[in-house]
């Protein structure tokens, strides 16, 4: 018989069909056996009782183990009470592969690393899916807010000649004769791609070596990088809003369940509206003066001062004209006050931290240039960075938004380390 999924259940109401997946949990009850049956698309409840299935198929639902592999035929009844909403009046089982020994991952507490080294199994868990739908979603809904306002994909390199946000957090690997790093962001290559076509993005993996062991960081983790040209920084502000608007309103529309089992509350979420306030760097100093976290002037924001920042406000809120010298070699200065770059940060609420960073390039060449020489970068492996400031430079702008934290604040989880599936940390990388 054809397979259908347990998410076509409702379409096949008093069918026979046959589902195919793995044996979730069971129950025995007396002459009753209830087999709890994940396809991948949801969970439904087998119900095979005695007086109504061969002595094969009784015995089958009997001896199955937990992750044991099975097709289970039976015809679908609607039942409010039942998991997903629809139940099996089981028919037949074939089991593929029966389970013989304890499966590692059982009801009772594991600690974090156990979890880790079983990651491959950890996986099948209804909380670990239920985080993976909802990052699928993410990832559909940046795809969909790009490719509707005309943006065009374009991929960037994974291997990189050299540094883009700095040389302490790189990646080398060997490239023949020659050193390369893994990419730190496809950014520096989206100008180039803007300049041609206008309106661009990439979306792909990105690598820092930083040794940090919290739970905002990974040393992989993915990026999404669209670029502009003739933007300035408000538009890069504007269409930052609207990035993350659109993905809070596709995750609230398709995945309430999913945040129910996450123990996740929606109400946060539906504050995430336009629009989102906006204060300055020095603003946000003062700010956090107010609650008692002194931050010396000129100097970056550490995390507790992200969450200082984060729970004065009940949205998103955008930080913008950090000093430059805590911003990276591309950015544009401030006309108004050179001291300042013409960035912006977007700190999540509720103390998840910056989940957005970017602003308008610099577009003089000289200045471009002076700031090459002040990072002691290498001015060869930039001379097509430069190129675009010597044919038709205009004002642009971009910005990185990191999918691992954006999943972390929206499913309300403790460490980015769940939302993705094959976490790459400090001192962790298998499996």
């Amino acid at each position: 018989m054809k397979q259908t999924y347990v998410s076509q259940l409702q379409d096949h109401v008093g069918q026979e069909v046959t589902v195919r997946g793995w044996l979730y949990n069971s129950r025995i009850k007396g002459k009753i056996v209830f087999l709890l049956v994940r396809d991948g698309t949801g969970t439904v409840q087998s119900v095979v009782s005695q007086g109504e299935v061969a002595p094969p198929t009784w015995e089958a639902a009997n001896q199955a183990t937990q992750e044991s592999s099975l097709s289970v035929t039976g015809t679908v009844r609607a039942d409010a009470r039942a998991p997903g909403g629809h139940e099996l009046s089981v028919k037949g089982i074939e089991v593929h592969q029966l389970v013989t020994g304890e499966y590692p991952i059982t009801p009772k507490e594991h600690g974090v690393d156990f979890l880790m080294r079983h990651r491959h199994l950890w996986l099948r868990s209804k909380r670990q899916h239920a985080i993976l739908r909802v990052r699928a979603t993410i990832v559909r809904a940046i795809r969909d807010y790009f490719d509707g306002l005309g943006f065009l994909l374009v991929d960037a390199p994974i291997f990189t000649p050299a540094a883009c946000e700095g040389t302490t957090t790189l990646f080398e690997v060997g490239y023949f004769d020659e050193k390369a790093y893994l990419t730190q962001s496809g950014q520096l290559y989206m100008e180039a791609a803007a300049m041609a076509h206008g309106k661009v993005y990439c979306f792909g993996p990105t690598f820092r070596a930083e040794k940090s062991k919290t739970r905002r960081h990974l040393t992989e983790f993915w990026m999404v990088e669209p670029e502009v040209a003739y933007a300035e920084l408000d538009d890069v502000m504007e269409l930052a809003q609207g990035l993350v608007c659109r993905i809070v309103g596709d995750v609230l529309a398709r995945h309430r369940e999913d945040l129910a089992v996450l123990e996740r509350d929606p109400a946060p979420l539906s504050r995430v509206v336009p629009p989102f306030p906006r204060i300055s760097y020095d603003e946000a100093v003062r700010l956090l003066a107010e609650k008692g976290h002194v931050v010396e002037p000129g100097n970056d924001f550490g995390a507790p001062d992200e969450t200082a920042i984060s729970e004065h406000f009940d949205r998103p809120v955008l930080v913008h004209r950090y000093p430059a010298q805590v911003k990276a070699f591309y950015m544009k200065p401030d006309p108004a006050d050179p001291t300042k770059a013409l960035c912006v940060d977007m700190i999540a609420p509720e103390g998840y931290g910056e989940i957005v960073g970017g602003g308008q390039r610099a577009d003089s060449l000289l200045y471009l240039e002076q700031r090459i020489a002040e990072h002691r970068l290498p001015k060869e492996a930039f001379e097509w960075y430069l190129d675009l400031r010597k044919y038709g430079s205009v004002p642009h702008g971009g910005f990185g938004l990191g999918v691992e934290r954006t999943v972390a604040w929206i499913c309300g989880i403790e460490h980015v380390r769940e939302t993705i599936p094959f976490p790459r940390m400090l001192y962790k990388i298998y499996p």
